[in-house]
């Protein structure tokens, strides 16, 4: 019945008022995807944007658990049996990039980024571990869990994941959920603008999700402490361009995150 009465109602609505509503929903939908182009073009365009920014040799795992509060303890004496196991294992083809504690942020959540041989060694990896030994230390983290989640992502061409390394200190993780069509812009916002703050601190890695919750991009910092974040920070606002990088992200992004991490005794990365 509402179906019937909508359609009457602009049977008999001049053209004139027609056309203004067609135009007004086409201006809010170039501004829910970014661009023109992003609107026409829909996830194709996506996904060339992705082959164009993509480091494409590796897809990274994120690995999210959240633990139960009475529990962190055994999870993570569970946690490195588990995946120290899997990157010790020469038959799979899989490199654990690191594992943390979120310290500022959702508590009790703990972060794991696995590194592998494109989606093959993936797909690989993933049907060994099912028909291995390791899905018995996998089950064991389970009973700790209230929920857990997994992402698969790859590196941005200039942003590639350092190697393993021991400097101490925190991890910040910055995670953007993007509008959908702007991922070439940010990239190339991005390229511009950490090229200028290398000076004062390296990045970790930076990624861009390609299964599970879309057009989000994470990166990640090193910091001696928060102290030192905050003054590195601000020394970064002197430099040229950065304040522009800093303006076009927030264009860019629908949200924004910043948790700061710690990581595990068995990470590589720490």
């Amino acid at each position: 019945m509402l179906a019937r009465l909508g359609a009457q109602a602009l049977k008999h609505t001049p053209r004139v008022a027609v056309q203004t509503h067609a135009r007004r929903a086409i201006s809010v939908q170039s501004l829910l995807h970014g661009s023109p182009e992003a609107k026409q073009e829909g996830d194709v365009q996506i996904q060339q944007h992705s082959r164009l920014v993509a480091r494409g040799k590796y897809v990274h795992g994120f690995e999210v658990h959240k633990v139960k509060p009475d529990s962190v303890q055994e999870y993570k004496k569970a946690a490195e049996a588990y995946y120290t196991a899997i990157k010790d294992d020469p038959e799979l083809h899989v490199k654990l990039t690191g594992s943390w504690e979120t310290v500022v942020g959702d508590q009790d959540v703990f972060y794991h980024i696995l590194e592998y041989e494109n989606y093959s060694g993936y797909d690989k990896t993933t049907q060994k571990i099912k028909n291995s030994e390791h899905l018995n230390a996998y089950r064991k983290l389970i009973p700790y869990l209230t929920s857990r989640n997994q992402q698969l992502c790859q590196e941005f061409a200039f942003f590639p994941t350092v190697p393993p390394r021991a400097e101490g200190g925190i991890f910040e993780l910055r995670t953007y959920q993007l509008h959908p069509g702007t991922l070439l812009q940010w990239e190339h916002t991005w390229r511009k603008g950490i090229e200028a703050r290398r000076k004062f601190v390296e990045p970790v890695g930076a990624w861009f999700s390609q299964v599970g919750r879309l057009h989000q991009v994470h990166h990640m910092w090193q910091y001696p402490d928060l102290q030192s974040r905050k003054e590195l920070r601000e020394r970064a606002w002197v430099l040229d361009g950065w304040s522009e990088t800093v303006s076009k992200t927030a264009e860019f992004s629908m949200l924004m995150d910043s948790i700061i991490l710690e990581p595990l005794p068995f990470s590589p990365l720490k």
